[in-house]
């Protein structure tokens, strides 16, 4: 992964895959605001944003000179990939993206019944053809001409959120 010396970095990858932990360990290390996706795809409200609305959003975040947007949402990170400097794609087994959604618990209000409905969505991931599966993540790395990292275990996202440098 190349460091640019105004980062525009996109993380993608499955729920649960930790996508939040490396943007805020690379955040912290250089500084860089971070943007999670869920955010702009969800309201406070826990009701979807409109995709216009979604859409507007990544579009403002990603006017700014430097930050790190992640998250699922290939529709949205593909707005985002315009401006990018950097793309990073986690992609990591089933079993390790159960593991860090279950340890990561209830959030942001859910219930068992919702980490349920998200455990099968995301268990889903190789499956489903939208811009948030696998499929939408591999087409968006192969397309992005930029800088881009794929990262296959915790080992690799340990060792680009601690050094920095890794790279595929």
């Amino acid at each position: 992964m190349m460091f640019n010396t105004e980062p525009r970095w996109v993380v993608i990858g499955n729920s649960g895959s930790g996508k939040s932990t490396l943007a805020e360990r690379l955040g912290g290390a250089f500084r860089l605001p971070i943007h999670d996706l869920d955010d702009v795809h969800w309201a406070a409200d826990g009701r979807k944003r409109p995709e216009t609305e979604a859409m507007a959003q990544v579009a403002k975040i990603t006017g700014g000179d430097t930050w790190i947007i992640e998250g699922v949402y290939g529709w949205l990170a593909e707005i985002a990939l315009a401006r990018a400097t950097s793309l990073v794609w986690l992609d990591l087994p089933w079993a390790e993206c159960r593991e860090g959604l279950l340890a990561r618990g209830l959030r942001r209000g859910m219930t068992a019944e919702d980490q349920k409905a998200l455990l099968g969505w995301a268990e889903g991931y190789w499956t489903r053809t939208t811009s948030s599966s696998f499929k939408g993540h591999e087409q968006l790395y192969d397309l992005y001409e930029g800088d881009k990292t794929l990262l296959r275990s915790r080992a690799d996202i340990f060792a680009l959120g601690v050094t920095g440098v890794r790279g595929t």
